[in-house]
Formats: C-alpha cells, sequence, structure tokens
C-alpha cells in the first residue's frame, strides 16, 4: 500500500463500511452493519476509519461509559499493516475517550495474538485481567488478556 492514509471520525452511517472491515480483518468474528451502527452511535459510541485515498483500510469502534473507556474492536487490513496505522487508530481512541470524559481505556486482546499484544504494550497497555477460553479458535480456545491505559483527557495534541 502507498500513500498517506489519513483518520476520520465515522458513527453510524459508516457501520456497512466497518462491518466489511471487521470481516476481512477478523473472518471468523464478523460483526452484522447493525450491531455496529449501535455501538458508533450516542450516547458514548464513536468510530474512527482510516482511509488511504478514498479506500477504507482501517478503522477503531469504541464506547464511553461514566469514566471508563473501552475499544471494542479496531482492525487494519493485512495490506495496510507495519506502518504504525494500529497505533494512530489507538492513539484516536485514546483521544476521543478522553473528549468524552474517560479516564481509562480497557480492551481484549487474544493471548496468541503476539503483534496486537505487542502495540499495545509499546502504547502504554498494561495486563488487568484475564478471561479463560474467550476467544473461539478452529483448534479450540484462547483466553483473552484484558489491558488498561489511562486516559488523560481532551488535551491530547492535535493528530494522537
Amino acid at each position: 500500500m502507498s500513500g498517506a492514509v489519513t483518520l476520520q471520525p465515522a458513527g453510524p452511517l459508516e457501520a456497512g463500511v466497518i462491518a466489511a472491515l471487521q470481516r476481512a480483518c477478523f473472518p471468523d468474528d464478523p460483526w452484522d452493519a447493525a450491531s455496529i451502527a449501535t455501538l458508533a452511535g450516542p450516547p458514548g459510541g464513536f468510530a474512527v476509519l482510516a482511509l488511504a485515498g478514498e479506500q477504507p483500510v482501517g478503522f477503531v469502534l469504541a464506547r464511553v461509559a461514566a469514566e471508563d473507556a473501552e475499544i471494542l474492536a479496531i482492525g487494519v487490513l493485512p495490506e495496510a499493516r507495519g506502518g504504525g496505522l494500529g497505533r494512530r487508530l489507538v492513539e484516536a481512541a485514546m483521544e476521543g475517550a478522553g473528549r468524552l470524559g474517560a479516564t481509562a481505556l480497557f480492551l481484549e486482546v487474544a493471548e496468541d495474538n503476539d503483534a496486537a499484544r505487542a502495540l499495545y504494550k509499546t502504547c502504554g497497555f498494561y495486563s488487568v485481567g484475564r478471561r479463560p477460553g474467550y476467544y473461539r479458535r478452529a483448534d479450540g480456545r484462547v483466553a483473552a488478556l484484558v489491558l488498561r491505559h489511562a486516559v488523560t483527557g481532551p488535551s491530547l495534541p492535535a493528530g494522537h
């Protein structure tokens, strides 16, 4: 993939695009557009799309409830990986969570997803729990690690 990738806010109207990205990134765990539309809308839900030109290549879907925020789903198409886009999407989720009043951002990651775990570690997330057998795989079940990161609020620098 070549060219600049831009991030733009998304919401219920982009649910079909996000659902297609989710399906492409996680074929074993597709989400339907109606569910995404509900999660991406108010109160507290938000999403960000990553676009290479006009082509969607990644997304993050999150929600805020009281002072806690959660990344519900994040994905980058295989051809767009390795260039820092995942980090940019995590940072966009942190910024959005802070804008909506969250002081902590949580996420779950499959214990066997080494690339994602490495990304979250470099972003400053740390483990606060483990859910055995949470994710289904063709060869069995895998634990989910629950990760946390403090959110500093809406004063994050622009572009983060």
